[in-house]
């Protein structure tokens, strides 16, 4: 009879009873389960994570996240062993909250600064300044040049890769197999270095630390392979072409990121030197997302918005770098580079099969290695 009625009783009313149960068991779990647990001793467990700095005139401005399971309140603040002035901070800051710190100090351009927080438990938390720089304003105008730079190294590098599509389609069908190897070659170099990179800024952030960068990666690995649907074995032309422009500009968003960060805290020196750097290595991105373009025609208009995809991320990056950037989102966002690319490489290798069904064969490992290679020269001429 139980089961009859389960059958004739809509699918949605189903789903709703379950989880309103599961719920509810939950709740009971939550409640009476906290009452059996004995009290915690020994002392308060107090973590501070340092989201963001700002060096004005005569002041820093630092906000600071809770990351801790217990409340923490800033008893005093010292600069380089001097007790100074500090505005805000002074109410418990709980779990996940923040607060912003004014701490008076005549500092001088170029000088590193130690700061010291005392807790009221007597906890001494530190955080250095390596060259104290004014931290330059957010306006319309730095946002404007922040839109402009994102291009510069975005958008103007990819679509000038991309230009080499007439000459890779007189390549050879073993040619073609070398420039997918060297995509993937690429690619896994662009995902491995934001690897390392969302790690290191996620290491003490709050809302779960590396996890962060592995939830993001994971989001996008599954979001991409479930817009495209490919079939099995892969797939070729425009399709690809697109999913390879994607994980690039979600890569891309990182890379903007950081250097509107850099920005943000006057660390980033915007010289000749920076956008060259950063075009010559996004040029190379250009190249992958024309890659599986070679032996098909393909519009001027659908190569203008591969470019857009792969190269405008990163004018958004810089924007948002500069004005609302913090760890957490940083390693996310980094995170969702890492997972599409990842995405991107299982797509592109069963395409590096050569007639006698093997993948990696000399010419194949040959343009693995120079895609490696040419990433990290290129990387190398990035200085922020």
């Amino acid at each position: 009879m139980f089961q009859k009625a389960i059958a004739r009783t809509p699918r949605w009313a189903v789903v709703v009873a379950v989880v309103a149960a599961v719920s509810a068991g939950l709740a009971a779990l939550a409640v009476f389960g906290a009452s059996v647990l004995p009290d915690r001793l020994g002392p308060p467990v107090e973590e501070v994570a340092i989201e963001r700095t700002i060096v004005s005139n005569g002041a820093f401005e630092l906000t600071v996240r809770n990351t801790g399971p217990d409340p923490v309140t800033i008893a005093q603040v010292f600069v380089n062993d001097s007790y100074v002035t500090v505005e805000g901070g002074t109410d418990p800051i709980d779990r996940f909250g923040t607060a912003t710190l004014r701490l008076d100090y005549p500092w001088q351009d170029g000088q590193p600064y130690l700061v010291s927080m005392l807790t009221d438990t007597g906890l001494v938390i530190e955080h250095e300044i390596a060259a104290a720089v004014a931290t330059p304003p957010v306006d319309a105008s730095a946002i404007g040049r922040m839109a402009l730079l994102g291009a510069l190294i975005g958008i103007v590098p990819v679509l000038l890769g991309m230009m080499f599509l007439p000459v890779l389609r007189r390549a050879s069908t073993t040619a073609t197999r070398v420039l997918l190897a060297l995509t993937v070659g690429l690619l896994a170099f662009l995902a491995i270095d934001a690897t390392i990179e969302g790690f290191e800024i996620a290491a003490g952030v709050a809302f779960g630390g590396v996890a962060v960068v592995v939830v993001g990666a994971a989001l996008a690995f599954f979001a991409l392979a479930a817009i495209d649907r490919m079939p099995r074995g892969g797939a070729t032309g425009p399709r690809l072409a697109l999913l390879i422009a994607t994980g690039i500009g979600l890569h891309n968003l990182g890379e903007g990121l950081a250097v509107g960060s850099a920005f943000a805290v006057g660390e980033l020196a915007l010289g000749t030197a920076l956008v060259v750097g950063f075009a010559v290595h996004n040029t190379t991105e250009g190249v992958a997302v024309i890659a599986p373009l070679t032996g098909q025609p393909v519009s001027l208009v659908r190569l203008l918005g591969l470019g857009l995809i792969a190269g405008a991320p990163a004018m958004l990056g810089t924007v948002l770098g500069a004005t609302v950037t913090t760890p957490a989102l940083a390693a996310f966002l980094l995170g969702l580079g890492i997972g599409a690319i990842a995405q991107v490489v299982v797509q592109i290798t069963p395409l590096l099969r050569g007639s006698s069904g093997r993948s990696l064969d000399g010419p194949v490992i040959g343009g693995l290695a120079a895609g490696v290679l040419v990433m990290y020269l290129t990387g190398l001429l990035v200085a922020a």
